[in-house]
């Protein structure tokens, strides 16, 4: 039986940073109880459509999860492992920002059963931490790291590169800093202009430029250079990771396993009786609430996806890892042959061209220099 994945979406933040798109939003009060009553109500919804399914991981994502009270934490994770059999060492991943606020809860979270702790560390210096909007200093920076290490089995931390004038030489150094640190697991993200973000409105009127893509490809490769110093490597295109240290979690969707989405905005995908039904929950979180007060769920649609679409959703996820896709994984859960799903004049033109390769245990996989290109050869080489 395929085991599920388990995500939990807590959409409240302090501030909104500039440059993030994901579904955050800024409010004075919330009302605690009412949403801790909600997130168990929606995961027990799941849980009586989907029975007894082996549960794999949990991932409290935002927003800012480390905002959440620690007994709303203990109460999920709680919940979850009653209804769902699940291992003694159950991934448990929660994110939090390194400010003093946060750090002061860590104990407290790591008591209430997570883990796994995600530090959106993001840089370490403070031009850039102003530049970027956050809350913390890069001394509360490597305070979190210090005291994360201290505190969890698995730490894990986000940096973003391609900023703004960000000299090569100055980005290897901050990249030892935090793989000194904490050197089990690294989420590295480029700089990205995102429609709707403070950032777009500024970029598009001129008042900074990015780095073009012959130098952010440079530093993406520094970057790969400094964490193979410190034994990571990039198990997928942003993730780096000693061996064992992979997050499960990630694991799952990457390898277009099931999950579950719970809270606002949240995404999952669930293969039930020969189905892929992809759901998305409501968006707006007073509204989510509102409707799982009312009808016991926040979803805000549901839909079968065709055979086509799921090997298009599987290859689009799994030729990010470095292992690549094993085409009997993709037929199983598509309905649909590898050779369907690509077209065969590309691929065979991606293979000569280095991009894409063929393993010995019979997986496709796109080489380092693929998977630079992915954005743009995707598109070309699914049907």
């Amino acid at each position: 039986m395929e085991s599920l994945a388990l995500y939990i979406h807590w959409p409240f933040c302090l501030r909104k940073c500039p440059y993030c798109d994901f579904n955050s939003h800024v409010r004075e009060a919330v009302d605690q109880e009412a949403w801790r009553g909600a997130l168990l109500r929606e995961l027990r919804h799941e849980a009586a459509r989907l029975g007894p399914r082996p549960l794999a991981s949990i991932f409290f994502g935002g927003g800012t999860p480390s905002l959440m009270p620690p007994e709303t934490v203990a109460a999920l994770i709680a919940e979850a492992r009653s209804l769902f059999p699940a291992p003694p060492e159950l991934e448990v991943t929660l994110e939090a920002n390194p400010t003093s606020v946060e750090a002061a809860r860590l104990g407290e979270i790591r008591a209430a059963g997570v883990n796994r702790l995600s530090l959106g560390i993001q840089a370490l210096d403070p031009a850039a931490l102003r530049f970027l909007g956050r809350e913390h200093s890069a001394a509360e920076a490597v305070a979190a790291l210090e005291t994360g290490r201290a505190i969890f089995p698995r730490l894990s931390f986000d940096l973003i590169y391609a900023r703004p004038g960000q000299p090569e030489a100055a980005w290897r150094a901050e990249l030892r800093q935090a793989l000194a640190l904490a050197a089990d697991h690294l989420s590295l993200y480029q700089l990205t202009i995102e429609p709707g973000t403070r950032f777009a409105t500024e970029h598009a009127r001129g008042a900074f430029a990015l780095p073009g893509p012959e130098e952010a490809a440079r530093l993406y490769w520094a970057t790969v250079e400094e964490a193979a110093r410190f034994s990571l490597a990039p198990y997928e295109i942003s993730n780096y990771a000693r061996p064992g240290a992979e997050s499960r979690h990630n694991l799952a969707y990457w390898r277009y396993g099931d999950y579950l989405g719970i809270g606002p905005g949240a995404h999952q995908r669930l293969l039930l009786g020969g189905r892929m039904l992809a759901t998305r929950r409501h968006r707006a979180p007073e509204e989510w609430l509102a409707r799982v007060t009312r009808q016991g769920h926040g979803t805000a649609e549901e839909e079968e996806l065709a055979p086509a679409d799921r090997a298009r959703e599987a290859l689009l996820m799994g030729l990010r890892l470095a292992e690549g896709i094993e085409p009997a994984r993709i037929e199983a859960r598509s309905s649909v042959t590898l050779a369907e799903a690509l077209d065969p004049a590309m691929l065979l033109a991606c293979i000569e061209e280095g991009y894409l390769e063929w393993t010995e245990a019979g997986r496709l996989r796109a080489t380092d220099e693929g998977r630079m290109r992915l954005d743009a050869m995707l598109p070309v080489l699914l049907r």
